[in-house]
């Protein structure tokens, strides 16, 4: 692969096959959504699907995070079990012929209070932000900057504790990385994803993440960012 991860159009065509099974599995999963499962039983109800459906496997460890789980950015899942009210939060990715999906959603289990969704849509109104700013010769600093501004703005600068994005290939991380101390510059042809969150901790997280090819400006996933509610 080239040294600036631009990806050649069978490359892409990989991605997007894998960016396919990932919104296939999360498809399944919503309809194995149910009060009483655990995460660990969604965690392990992905990869399984994830093979199923002809991928190689995850690209990496699922993260499926309930409630106040939802603060630990990198949560392994647990035996906690889902309840109403909660917001669930589904990090998951899919390899095929060696290439990575990476695909985040956060969605809610029945009815939610205006905190979850408020700073559900402080992460949405964000992720979209970030999305519109992943072009060709775009400092990927000044690409973090708008969503991190964004979120500062609201009042949750503290609570965003993690970059906006990262390159995705062959591996799930890869250059260029959007983050404050970034020194790269989006090219044509990258991948990155565009993940904004909000982490209080006991309380809530929220994540949305797409992959985004630099230069088309529309993410790899066909599921919107629209708060879910399941019931």
């Amino acid at each position: 692969m080239q040294n600036d991860h631009v990806k050649s159009a069978q490359q892409l065509a990989l991605m997007r096959r894998a960016a396919a099974v990932t919104d296939d599995v999360y498809d399944h999963i919503l309809a194995c959504v149910c009060e009483g499962v655990t995460e660990d039983e969604l965690a392990r109800e992905i990869l399984s699907k994830t093979v199923a459906l002809g991928a190689e496997g995850v690209s990496f460890d699922t993260i499926v995070a309930f409630g106040e789980s939802g603060a630990e950015p990198h949560h392994v899942p647990t035996d906690k079990r889902l309840e109403r009210g909660m917001l669930v939060t589904i990090d998951m990715g899919a390899v095929v012929e060696g290439f990575c999906s990476d695909f985040t959603r956060t969605f809610a289990f029945g009815d939610i209070d205006e905190e979850q969704r408020r700073i559900y849509d402080i992460v949405y109104e964000a992720q979209r932000l970030g999305v519109a700013a992943v072009r060709a010769g775009v400092g990927c600093r000044a690409a973090d900057a708008v969503t991190r501004d964004y979120i500062a703005a609201a009042g949750y600068g503290e609570c965003y504790i993690h970059g906006t994005g990262h390159g995705v290939g062959r591996e799930i991380h890869e250059p260029p990385t959007l983050n404050p101390k970034s020194e790269e510059t989006l090219l044509a042809g990258q991948v990155v994803t565009v993940e904004p969150g909000i982490y209080i901790p006991g309380r809530m997280g929220v994540r949305i993440e797409d992959m985004v090819l630099v230069g088309e400006g529309r993410p790899f996933s066909r599921h919107n960012t629209e708060l879910l509610t399941l019931r």
